[in-house]
């Protein structure tokens, strides 16, 4: 149950519960439509309705759940429809002058395109985030900036969570993202990274979101060290504020997924030590690790709701967010191709691990890996849809819709980010 003072739930799964049709939810939710509360109506003018189901026809929803049905209102709100659309989905338009570049989607790879991010929204995220990296963590040096800025996490994040009840909600998401970020390129990447001694720095990166008990003697210097680098500042802070939204289930929900991150970044490091190219299956298993996880896990505590930790850890649900997980790892791993090669020393992704591995041309593996790409969303989206009919709780509904935004508003900010991704000349 969704407490008083929420907002209303987000009709937002635009491809699972395209898979099974708006009346199996329908049915679904129906029987669940005690559990619901009174859904105040959105602001702004209100979508179609969903398609009628076929005879025999479930029993009549309330208005409340119809109001869920028709999926949300409002600005921001029109490509979340819950139903399938009998045409098939249209491109975003061209930019507005001024406007970030819209950028060319990856040919073949499955996806659906989303409507722009809240501006409002993304100016002030922005404007904020930046705030807190420059004031409260100093997170960069001032010849940085221009990479920062050129990041857009507000556009990112304001995407990914387009039900967020306020920017203090959307404000957990976007710290801890750029913390994450600024771990992985000043320990792991081109800002001073390296694997020689990897292991260490993230052990004690972490007890900033896992914090240290020990003896009274030795706590100082542990809490000092919190602020020795720019990535520890601000996993400490971002962590902080994260928990003054997120309950204590969901908090330590994310230290585990971020764990997983950290595993994942020091199997990857030992590779690249050993110059050893893995198995194409070897490689996957990394990136269920070193992936996008910890982002879409958080989708309620920025929703300001909670899935209960029951419901978390079920196995289909664990399922779910690693095939999202896994999905939009893979489209990191596309939109950045170019941007790798072009990079110091070798950069594993998995074009260049099927090239290697299954010795094809580098255009061939590029193709193959937009087909295993294509088959994780399949995937994702055919177990999101039979998860939402076999347990039509509201929370469990509301997280489904929530992790396939997120899937979506990714692969939206990939596409749209020109000032870090460009394609290969493959077509």
């Amino acid at each position: 149950m969704p407490e008083p003072g929420l907002s209303p739930l987000q009709s937002s799964l635009p491809g699972a519960a395209a898979q099974f049709g708006a009346h199996v939810l329908g049915s679904a939710l129906a029987q669940a439509s005690g559990d619901l509360p009174v859904l105040p109506a959105l602001p702004g003018p209100s979508l179609p309705p969903a398609p009628s189901a076929p005879s025999p026809a479930p029993p009549a929803p309330s208005a409340a759940l119809q109001r869920l049905l028709r999926g949300p209102s409002g600005l921001g709100t029109h490509g979340l429809h819950l139903a399938r659309r009998e045409e098939p989905p249209t491109a975003p338009e061209a930019a507005e002058p001024g406007a970030p570049a819209v950028g060319t989607p990856v040919p073949g790879l499955y996806h659906h395109p989303v409507a722009e991010p809240d501006p409002v929204r993304v100016e002030e995220v922005s404007r904020r985030i930046k705030a807190w990296a420059v004031d409260e963590v100093d997170l960069f040096p001032d010849d940085w900036e221009n990479q920062f800025d050129g990041f857009h996490v507000g556009r990112y994040m304001v995407a990914c969570h387009p039900d967020a009840p306020t920017v203090e909600h959307l404000m957990v998401a976007t710290r801890l993202m750029v913390a994450e970020n600024a771990l992985d390129d000043c320990y792991c990447e081109d800002h001073g990274g390296s694997p020689i001694g990897l292991g260490g720095r993230l052990l004690l990166a972490h007890t900033a979101l896992d914090p240290l008990h020990t003896t009274k003697e030795y706590e100082p210097e542990w809490a000092g060290s919190l602020q020795s680098d720019a990535p520890r500042r601000a996993y400490s802070s971002a962590m902080e504020y994260f928990l003054r939204q997120a309950s204590p289930s969901q908090a330590d929900r994310y230290r585990h997924d971020m764990a997983r991150l950290h595993l994942g970044y020091l199997a990857e490091a030992a590779w690249t030590q050993t110059e050893y190219v893995p198995e194409v299956w070897e490689y996957l298993a990394m990136r269920q690790f070193n992936n996008f996880r910890p982002c879409p896990t958080i989708t309620d505590t920025v929703g300001g709701y909670e899935l209960p930790a029951d419901l978390h850890a079920q196995a289909q649900m664990q399922r779910v967010i690693a095939l999202a997980g896994n999905a939009t790892t893979i489209v990191n791993d596309l939109y950045s191709y170019t941007k790798e090669l072009a990079a110091p020393g070798r950069h594993m992704n998995l074009p260049v691990v099927i090239a290697e591995r299954e010795r094809t041309s580098d255009k061939e593996a590029y193709l193959k890996a937009v087909e295993v790409h294509n088959d994780l969303m399949h995937a994702f989206e055919a177990e999101a849809a039979a998860l939402a009919a076999a347990c039509p709780v509201p929370t469990v509904l509301r997280f489904l819709r929530g992790v396939a935004v997120w899937v979506d508003g990714n692969h939206y900010w990939h596409q749209t980010n020109t000032y870090r991704y460009s394609l290969p000349d493959f077509w």
